[in-house]
């Protein structure tokens, strides 16, 4: 994997349902940047429906920190129906439209990545890969 100050590193990339349930997660390098794995990350897992019916594999919409905000994944995201709710960073134009609501459910995220972290193999990154 990469190399940092502090010795090896590695990202953990996430996809989850919206109550928190982790579906799909990937590991990269540290230097890697988020955006080079979300079209993996999009095109795997499939969410499953409440009632009767084949699981879907495409989101209502997908909610997102400042690292997945580009052009190409918002692209990604229409060409494909799918609401990006991704805050922009600073040195890009503001949104007309924001869901500030839906944008703090990525705390959940967030806490099932510091649970996934309480697991000794995932926490200290220094395993041997194949």
């Amino acid at each position: 994997m990469g190399r940092s100050q502090g010795g090896f590193s590695t990202k953990v990339h996430l996809r989850a349902e919206g109550s928190g349930k982790p579906m799909i997660f990937l590991l990269t390098a540290g230097q890697r940047h988020e955006q080079s794995v979300f079209q993996s990350l999009m095109e795997q897992g499939a969410i499953k429906r409440v009632g009767r019916g084949r699981p879907r594999l495409r989101p209502e919409r997908v909610v997102g920190d400042k690292g997945y905000s580009s052009r190409k994944v918002r692209q990604y995201l229409r060409r494909r129906g799918i609401c990006p709710v991704i805050a922009r960073r600073s040195n890009e134009p503001h949104q007309r439209h924001f869901d500030r609501e839906r944008y703090r459910a990525r705390n959940l995220v967030e806490r099932l990545i510091n649970r996934l972290k309480q697991f000794r193999r995932v926490a200290t990154r220094y395993e041997n890969w194949p």
